[in-house]
């Protein structure tokens, strides 16, 4: 079964833009920021005209809007014991569902941020409230999913106990619009070999299955740079880092990878592109080429 291969392109010119980029390269997913990542955005709305340009640019690049992913700022820590910067992080998460919902994509990804006061069980119930109020607020099918992390310093979710806890706290009746999605680089990072062997990594895959109550919703497929358990969230060009190609090619054997949004987070060649230039990234063509040839 083919896979449903994206990438995060670069979108100067606009979201838009990016979309055209990803058509371009012939990919069939798409992860973009709907704001400024270094900032919150939650008073950050979206301009009915960005919607429009944004929809037609998928349209034309063969891209359906279930297989768009956003990326929420990296700065939302919903799982603070802070109690006005967790008040600013879920009112961040929430404005972020609403642009979402008004572009019509098929999900939203964060990262849950860090037990600032050591109390990790506690964190996790923050992170599902936070997740709750932006359901509860804004209607639709966009969902909200919790992406795992590399685990450095206090931040949450590098087990599959901390995503299932996290998701433990919403509501049965809510929890349809919520999931989780892992990334490759994290899961190494965080001290999950997954490159020891396949049945290793379905052991990985089946352990967050499990706790979780459901397979991933997307996968970020990234090399790391940092070795196995240096809690190191940095991104290489698969083949160039410490997992290497062979993994790759278990996970899109796997049938947890199929359906679903497969998101290169890999680095760009031309970040400088102008801003009307709709042309491919060389990496993400040669990340694509080397993905579809693990489907041979």
């Amino acid at each position: 079964m083919t896979r449903i291969i994206g990438a995060h392109t670069v979108d100067n010119g606009g979201i838009h833009m990016a979309a055209l980029r990803a058509g371009r390269t012939g990919l069939r997913a798409l992860q973009i920021f709907t704001a400024i990542p270094k900032y919150y955005g939650d008073k950050t709305s979206i301009r009915p005209e960005r919607v429009q340009r944004f929809r037609e640019a998928l349209r034309t690049a063969g891209i359906e809007p279930a297989n768009v992913l956003v990326h929420s700022a990296y700065v939302l820590n919903t799982a603070t014991a802070d109690e006005e910067k967790w008040g600013r992080a879920a009112a961040g998460l929430r404005k972020e569902l609403e642009r979402c919902t008004a572009l019509g994509v098929g999900a939203l990804c964060f990262h849950p941020g860090a037990a600032t006061d050591g109390n990790r069980e506690a964190s996790l119930g923050r992170v599902g409230l936070a997740i709750t109020r932006a359901l509860e607020a804004v209607l639709g099918e966009t969902k909200i999913l919790i992406e795992n992390t590399a685990g450095a310093g206090m931040t949450v979710g590098k087990t599959p106990e901390e995503v299932g806890g996290m998701l433990s706290h919403v509501p049965a009746a809510l929890r349809r619009r919520t999931g989780y999605g892992l990334d490759t680089c994290h899961l190494y990072s965080a001290g999950h070999d997954i490159t020891a062997s396949p049945a290793a990594l379905s052991r990985v895959l089946d352990a967050f299955e499990s706790a979780a109550g459901s397979a991933p919703a997307f996968f970020h497929l990234n090399d790391s740079e940092g070795g196995l358990g240096s809690n190191k969230d940095r991104h290489v060009l698969i083949g160039d880092g410490k997992i290497g190609t062979e993994p790759f090619r278990w996970l899109l054997a796997d049938q947890r990878s199929a359906g679903i949004p497969l998101i290169l987070e890999t680095p760009q060649r031309h970040y400088d592109i102008g801003d009307d230039d709709d042309s491919p990234d060389p990496y993400d063509t040669r990340m694509l080429e080397l993905l579809r040839s693990f489907e041979a």
